[in-house]
């Protein structure tokens, strides 16, 4: 609760308002005859601008609940690249840095291996040995035709020519891997290097090999993030859960941010509780991708579950003594009845309010300068117990 302190002047005015000094205050009494006793305070015009007293009615505005949650900043997997050779092979050069950013299909490094060289040269036979086969079968099939030879022959022809085919197909399937197109590929162009590229756009995270090394087969070379489909991954628990859908914004923030830096939209509601915990995963995609924001970062974030119209006031009219909410409400020019209220939502510097006995919508209410009055009154209320 806020303390707010005038010259004496002032103090000892209000008191004289309140007592019984002369006619104009005992009238003053008289008109609030039903407000219950201890909970008017009147002020004289002096007073309300010292204070910068201001009155407004409440709104009918719309206002969201909210439910609290907490996760971090996670990447898809489509999102998150470690790259790799099938074999091993010797780096000749290495083509980017860390914190590179990369296209998809950039060159990442050129290695030289004599693996690589052996399948070229193994499609080329399988190509060769495939079109001797196609011409022997063609020869068995003339002679069966001609009851020359046996069909046991014959159908020996027609396997091995699968065979050559199927060994073949598979041989460039390995070749296209590499980037390398199969069917330009002649005696004449064999080469012992071929170059690492990026699966996808983003940003080299880290480096494990150097010039000169011998890169070993399935062990990550690069790692290639592209934080453009980071998201938030937030926990809630088994009784909030009927709370979240697609759909509702979320505002958030990482450490030493305020929630509301960063927005975001949830798109999907996992369906069944962590290993952990009694808690789902609730995935929200960002609307806005500020460099600042990294994969694995933990943020806080406020889900917007529910949106309802409500009666409301600035939160600098709603004051509070323990647990009791108060307004003030302007009775006569310059008089205000404390009004005991029930608090709802706040949103955006505004607080649903709920008054436990009757308030005209129009009725003029003490939006700032509220706290003084609630000083005012809680500390002359011994005085005016008597």
């Amino acid at each position: 609760m806020k303390n707010l302190f005038l010259p004496l002047l002032f103090t000892a005015a209000l008191l004289s308002a309140c007592g019984g000094q002369g006619g104009a205050s005992q009238g003053e009494h008289d008109h609030a005859a039903d407000a219950a006793p201890g909970t008017e305070v009147a002020l004289t015009p002096d007073q309300v601008k010292a204070i910068g007293l201001i009155t407004g009615t409440m709104e009918k505005r719309g206002l969201t609940t909210s439910l609290r949650a907490n996760g971090r900043l996670v990447l898809p997997p489509d999102k998150n690249a470690e790259v790799s050779v099938f074999f091993g092979g010797l780096v000749r050069n290495v083509a980017v840095r860390e914190g590179q950013h990369v296209d998809k299909g950039q060159t990442l490094a050129e290695l030289e291996s004599l693996e690589f060289l052996q399948l070229q040269q193994d499609f080329l036979e399988s190509t060769a040995n495939g079109k001797a086969l196609a011409a022997d079968l063609k020869r068995q099939q003339d002679l069966h035709e001609d009851r020359i030879n046996a069909t046991k022959t014959l159908e020996r022809a027609q396997a091995d020519l699968s065979v050559a085919k199927a060994r073949q197909a598979a041989t460039a399937a390995k070749l296209r891997l590499f980037g390398v197109d199969p069917a330009s590929l002649t005696a004449e162009n064999l080469r012992s290097s071929f170059v690492l590229r990026a699966p996808i756009a983003g940003n080299v995270q880290h480096i494990t090999i150097t010039t000169g090394q011998s890169a070993e087969p399935n062990k990550p070379l690069f790692s290639i993030v592209d934080n453009s489909g980071l998201h938030i991954d937030l926990n809630v628990f088994e009784q909030d859960v009927a709370r979240v859908h697609a759909g509702q914004k979320v505002v958030f923030g990482h450490a030493g941010e305020p929630v509301g830096r960063h927005t975001a939209t949830v798109f999907a509601v996992n369906k069944a509780f962590e290993s952990d915990q009694q808690a789902v995963l609730v995935h929200a995609k960002l609307d806005d991708n500020g460099e600042e924001l990294l994969a694995g970062m933990y943020v806080d974030a406020l889900i917007m579950t529910d949106s309802t119209s409500a009666w409301s006031l600035p939160d600098d009219a709603v004051v509070s003594n323990g647990d009791e909410h108060y307004i003030f409400v302007e009775h006569e020019p310059n008089t205000f009845v404390m009004t005991a209220v029930r608090t709802g939502t706040s949103e955006l510097g505004y607080t649903e309010v709920m008054p436990l006995s009757a308030v005209a919508h129009d009725a003029r209410i003490v939006v700032k300068g509220a706290y003084y009055l609630l000083s005012e009154l809680t500390k002359g209320s011994g005085e005016h117990s008597h």
